[in-house]
């Protein structure tokens, strides 16, 4: 969201007037007297006095406000999936798309954070240094308000952890909960939000998701799934209840448990034959 008024929002889109050119970029109204540079690499061509320009505010290396175009990965207020650049005396650095990078104080890890690895943590400005910075302790950011989530809810995931019982996921910005690993049947891609579903909501609050709908939505999902890929391969495909699991999610990127109930809903609708060698599409 962009903002069109005062004050200022650090670590935030805003929209600013041109005020000033110089050789090395122009100055932008930052409200209440200040001046912030935009250098010329980040300009817009043709820009003029007078124009508004929407930027990104940040500090510096010397703590100095200054504007860009680019557009980081993520903003003060969000969470976002970051990879470690490097390690100094204060922390580690995190590549979030600026020239600058974005620093985890060591107080702010939940444990060692390793150059090339990548983590979950929330972006915020440190009310003691007025500086940009994120923490890999998202619990605390959490929000504290109770939220209502039900059984079978679509939710937006980021997969970012694997732990002994599966992989842990940021559920709408607001929850953490986690998909079990013996029911993780197709790619999950750390860093990246896709569609999940509410299993069961626990009584110590602890959140089991699904990466499919529960109950007959989710056989009539698989069911189609089967047979679209019945069509794609004419007609045929070479898997009976003997077929080794590891293949059927090789191909079908579904359970062995859920290809069985698939076919056995598409038999029952005399939708497909079932033989020794596979199973044959009814035209």
């Amino acid at each position: 969201m962009i903002n069109e008024q005062a004050p200022l929002q650090l670590g935030k889109y805003n929209r600013l007037e041109v005020i000033k050119e110089l050789d090395f970029g122009m100055y932008l109204d930052g409200f209440d007297g200040e001046e912030i540079l935009i250098p010329r690499v980040y300009i817009p061509e043709g820009t003029q006095i007078g124009q508004f320009l929407d930027v990104f505010i940040y500090r510096d290396s010397e703590d100095r406000l200054i504007a860009t175009t680019l557009k980081p990965f993520a903003t003060v207020g969000e969470f976002a999936y970051l990879k470690v650049k490097d390690v100094s005396k204060l922390g580690v650095f995190l590549d979030w798309g600026l020239m600058k990078d974005l620093l985890v104080p060591f107080g702010e890890q939940l444990s060692k954070m390793g150059v090339g690895r990548s983590y979950l943590v929330y972006i915020y400005v440190d009310e003691e240094t007025q500086r940009i910075v994120a923490s890999a302790k998202i619990d605390k950011f959490l929000p504290k308000d109770e939220i209502q989530l039900e059984y079978n809810q679509q939710v937006d995931i980021l997969p970012y952890e694997y732990t002994d019982l599966g992989v842990k996921v940021l559920i709408n910005n607001c929850k953490i909960g986690v998909i079990y690993k013996n029911e993780i049947f197709k790619d999950v891609k750390f860093g990246e939000f896709t569609i999940g579903y509410i299993k069961k909501v626990r009584e110590d609050g602890k959140i089991d998701i699904s990466l499919v709908k529960q109950g007959f939505d989710r056989i009539d999902n698989i069911k189609q799934q089967i047979y679209n890929k019945l069509t794609e391969e004419n007609g045929f495909l070479p898997y009976t209840d003997k077929t080794d699991s590891e293949v059927i999610y090789a191909n079908l990127q579904m359970s062995k448990k859920d290809f069985k109930k698939g076919v056995g809903g598409l038999f029952r609708e005399e939708k497909i034959l079932i033989k020794s060698e596979g199973i044959y599409k009814i035209k």
